[in-house]
């Protein structure tokens, strides 16, 4: 739903008073994703995938972000795939607060997607809203992430797609909680570890494709994950590390059986 300006400025304002006392300059995206992240944690190694599942349609692949609110993700994906596109339909979010527009993202609802792309990218769908219908209807590849219990209708198999791939990161509110837990409250170290080993990761990332396409998608990606380079990062990266979220931890969670990070095929 649209945000109100003034509840925009109260926002920026609290995130102006954190910066002053933070523990870290990373923090901030994690405690404030809609103005300094994502709704979902990522590392350089996620990019990495989506743009290798993009060329793998195309040399010169078309690309568009559903959602991309100020463009974190994207501006990330650009540095491959320096044409592609995102679309957000709240202009008050740049608007209200004076913020500059990237000229590569329109204000626009998914509902209305105008072209054809090689591959869509959702990245957040709030809950009530459901564009799967013109998403399907204009892509042969989808890259979408789904918080569990919060984002809703974000699984594409009934729209004449087939589920490629998938991997599991923690969502902003998993490492969220880590950093208060460990930086801004006067927890004692015992109970923080105890309660270290309930910690869980909710964010999925699936990968669909149409059947004509599929297996190409897949080989693709499977032929990116065995020169994968975990060292190949971004700097903000060392607070997922330092929360027990490192690249192919295995939590003690019994509700998340497989490593962080590690693609499954369907």
């Amino acid at each position: 739903m649209p945000f109100f300006t003034q509840d925009l400025r109260n926002a920026r304002k609290s995130l102006e008073q954190y910066r002053a006392h933070a523990a870290s300059p990373h923090h901030e995206r994690y405690s404030f994703p809609f103005f300094c992240g994502t709704y979902f944690s990522y590392r350089r190694i996620d990019v990495r995938r989506t743009v290798a599942i993009a060329r793998a349609v195309g040399e010169n692949p078309s690309y568009l972000d559903v959602g991309c609110g100020y463009g974190d993700f994207l501006k990330r994906v650009r540095e491959f795939l320096p044409d592609a596109e995102g679309m957000e339909k709240d202009a008050g979010i740049f608007y209200g607060l004076g913020i500059e527009k990237p000229g590569y993202i329109a204000v626009s609802d998914a509902h209305w997607i105008s072209k054809r792309y090689d591959v869509i990218f959702v990245g957040w769908m709030e809950p009530g809203q459901d564009y799967r219908d013109p998403v399907a209807k204009n892509t042969d590849v989808i890259i979408t992430t789904l918080d569990q219990g919060i984002s809703l209708a974000a699984e594409f198999d009934g729209h004449g797609f087939e589920r490629v791939a998938r991997w599991r990161t923690p969502s902003w509110e998993d490492v969220n909680i880590e950093i208060m837990n460990r930086h801004y409250t006067k927890m004692g170290e015992q109970k923080r570890a105890e309660l270290a080993k309930m910690r869980g990761a909710h964010n999925l990332w699936y990968v669909y494709a149409r059947p004509r396409v599929a297996g190409r998608v897949r080989e693709a990606l499977k032929a990116h994950i065995a020169r994968e380079d975990p060292d190949d990062r971004y700097d903000f990266e060392v607070v997922l590390d330092e929360c027990g979220f490192g690249y192919m931890q295995k939590l003690e969670n019994p509700a998340v059986p497989e490593p962080l990070w590690q693609v499954s095929f369907d």
